[in-house]
This record gives structure tokens, sequence and C-alpha cells, in this order.
């Protein structure tokens, strides 16, 4: 089963992704993770990609789609995360996947409103000494331990990355919609509750 997680920063992707993992030995692809891995390993594809990040500009479709097929299991549950972001990169996914004899099985979408995620993400505070993280009104640091807000955790770089991702993945989300792929879960939840949610969609 090949899923394809969608959803805002911020909308508990990650955490499910790893519930996942752990409980039902799904493999968990970030192309995020996948090209620092190969930027750092010095692979070809990861040589090609650090010339387009160097330069600050966005990785093309093609190599990360190679980057996927390398790390794709012939067989087994994978979950797609951070990709495909625009409708071109959907495309060049299901190109590939059919020339492996596979698709897109589900199609899972985080719904949650803007509001949330900034609540979520501004109110993060990290620990540089051990990298832990908290939250200022969720989970608390402990007294006398010292934390900072990441440069990206402040609101208006949320509210601009919130901004993009709304304009790049909302036809993406028509997309798959049309392919009767899209399974829309309350990301605005507690954890274990969208966790029996995104079980239920994928029938598990």
């Amino acid at each position: 089963m090949i899923v394809v997680f969608l959803g805002p920063p911020g909308a508990g992707k990650g955490t499910q992704a790893q519930r996942l993992v752990e409980e039902k030995g799904f493999i968990h692809i970030s192309t995020g993770d996948l090209l620092r891995e190969a930027v750092r390993k010095g692979t070809e594809l990861g040589k090609k990609a650090k010339e387009y990040m160097d330069r600050g500009e966005l990785v093309p479709d093609d190599l990360i789609v190679a980057m996927i097929k390398e790390k794709l299991p012939k067989e087994g549950n994978v979950i797609l995360d951070g990709f495909p972001r625009t409708v071109a990169q959907a495309e060049a996914l299901d190109r590939m996947l059919q020339n492996m004899g596979k698709r897109v099985d589900a199609v899972v979408l985080f719904d949650v409103p803007d509001e949330v995620v900034i609540e979520r993400l501004s109110g993060r505070r990290i620990d540089p000494k051990t990298g832990k993280v908290y939250h200022i009104k969720y989970n608390p640091p402990p007294e006398g331990v010292e934390v900072i807000q990441r440069d990206d955790d402040r609101e208006e770089v949320i509210r601009k990355r919130l901004e993009v991702y709304r304009k790049q993945t909302a036809p993406l989300i028509e997309y798959y919609k049309e392919r009767n792929l899209l399974k829309v879960l309350d990301a605005t939840l507690p954890p274990e509750e969208v966790y029996k949610q995104l079980l239920q969609v994928l029938g598990l």
C-alpha cells in the first residue's frame, strides 16, 4: 500500500507517520530527509540536488522522483510525506509508479485551520542543549530550562509557509479527489483520536 500524506506544516503528519512505522511496520519516506541524506552521502543524485539547493532553487521534480524510486521497497507499506506538493509532481509520481506496476492507494489530508497551526507552531520552544521540544501552552518547559524559538516557528514565517502550502496544495487536493483517493482527517483532535481515524480510513 502506498499512502500520500497531505497537510500544512504543524498538522501532525510526522507524529502519525511515526506511529504507523512503529506499530504497523510502514516505511516512511520524507522528501526533506531524503534530500538531506543524499546530499550528506554525496550520491550521484545528491550531488545534482545540492547544486540546486546551493543556488537557493527548488530541486526539480524528476530528480526527487528518481530519489523516491531508489528508496521505494519492492514490497510493504509506504508513506510518502512532503511529496507530491504540486499537480505536476503528482503526475510524475503516477507515471513512475505505473512503470513499476504500482499506484497510490490512498491520500490522507490532515485538515486543520490556519489559526490552529499558528498556535501549535508559534508556541513551540526548543531546549538548545538537548534538542527537546516543548510548547508554551500544552507542554511547558520545566522551571530553569532555557528554551529558544526557532526562526521558522515565528508567526510571520508560519503565515508565509501556510500561504505557499495553500497555493500549491489546493489543486492537488482536487486532483486526488477526482481520482477518489482522498481521505480527510480532522487533525485538530488529540493525536490518539487522529490515529484512530487514520487506521479507519486506511482499513487497518
